[in-house]
């Protein structure tokens, strides 16, 4: 694995690399284990604005953050800015990382109430939203970011004038998909798009880029193809947590750590098991660490037989023992 060289001009140490937000897996237990492998920072799953001002309990489950982590970034959607602005300045009061405002969720259910990709429809509406947000952000003193994607649909990338609405709304960050919302998670990333939105807001806010950022060598290609501030990882650190410490690594002009072992990757597996049991209770623990492991896992040989075994595994003690026997 390549790193970068010590007298490259766009590639320079101290890039900040986070881990993306991610629902049903970017929670406490796997944003420690991140942490602990080298991210910089994290952003929680995403949070409904309108169930926290609610009062509801699973809402503010997903807030919950832990000392040991890295500075985690509290994340809302919504599309009301009265109710976003309520949910940033409660949540604002914990003293997280910061708040953000997702703008990119491209799943159905999010975009047909008007939340997540689908505000990148309504340009007025989310500078209103922003607006609303950051004055109840930046009276608590933390930033505020807002997380979008290329455009709506392919064809149609609005993300440049879009990311200068957010900036002069007030956000202080924000983070780019290459991708629009049509197009998913397929195809390839466009860091074309990340350099336009990067040159359109200037010094006016931060510019992240995020999407198929799956190594050192992707991750050195997209700071030097859209000379955003820092990055994001997402799927790529399901199964592999340790791409932090090998892309910082990389950044730094040091050496590349190397892939790890099948020992560790069964190691974390386990590891991650017992602190979602703990967190969850033990019957949803199992359950929700099923594709978990199955990231770590994959490609180690005797591997699908033991995903197919674990997928019917009911207790802490049963899947740690299907898991070893893989070492």
């Amino acid at each position: 694995m390549a790193a970068a060289q010590k007298n490259d001009p766009v590639v320079r140490d101290g890039i900040k690399v986070g881990l993306a937000p991610m629902a049903g897996f970017t929670d406490m237990p796997f944003r420690l284990l991140c942490s602990g492998c080298g991210a910089d920072f994290t952003v929680s799953e995403m949070i409904s604005a309108t169930a926290l001002t609610r009062g509801d309990g699973k809402t503010l489950e997903l807030a919950a953050t832990d000392p040991r982590e890295a500075p985690c970034a509290l994340q809302i959607f919504g599309h009301d800015p009265d109710v976003m602005a309520e949910a940033a300045a409660s949540l604002a009061a914990g003293r997280p990382l910061a708040i953000e405002i997702n703008m990119g969720c491209p799943v159905k259910k999010i975009v047909s109430s008007g939340d997540g990709s689908a505000l990148m429809k309504d340009p007025e509406l989310a500078g209103k939203i922003t607006e609303a947000a950051s004055r109840a952000v930046h009276a608590a003193g933390l930033p505020l970011w807002v997380k979008i994607r290329a455009g709506w649909k392919k064809g149609e990338i609005t993300a440049p004038s879009f990311a200068d609405v957010l900036a002069g709304a007030g956000a202080d960050r924000i983070t780019v998909h290459g991708r629009t919302r049509d197009q998913m998670y397929a195809p390839s990333s466009d860091n074309g798009v990340i350099r336009a939105v990067k040159e359109k807001v200037g010094s006016r806010a931060e510019v992240f880029g995020n999407g198929d950022i799956d190594g050192p060598e992707s991750a050195i290609r997209m700071i030097r193809e859209t000379g955003c501030d820092g990055l994001l990882v997402g799927r790529a650190a399901l199964g592999d947590p340790w791409i932090f410490g090998r892309i910082k690594a990389a950044f730094a002009g040091g050496k590349v750590p190397p892939l790890p072992t099948k020992e560790e990757r069964v190691g974390a597996a386990t590891e991650l098991l017992s602190a979602v049991c703990e967190l969850y209770g033990e019957e949803r623990g199992v359950r929700d660490s099923r594709g978990r492991a199955a990231r770590f896992i994959k490609g180690i040989k005797g591997s699908a037989s033991v995903r197919d075994r674990l997928n019917h595994a009911e207790t802490e003690a049963e899947f740690r023992e299907i898991l070893s026997h893989l070492l």
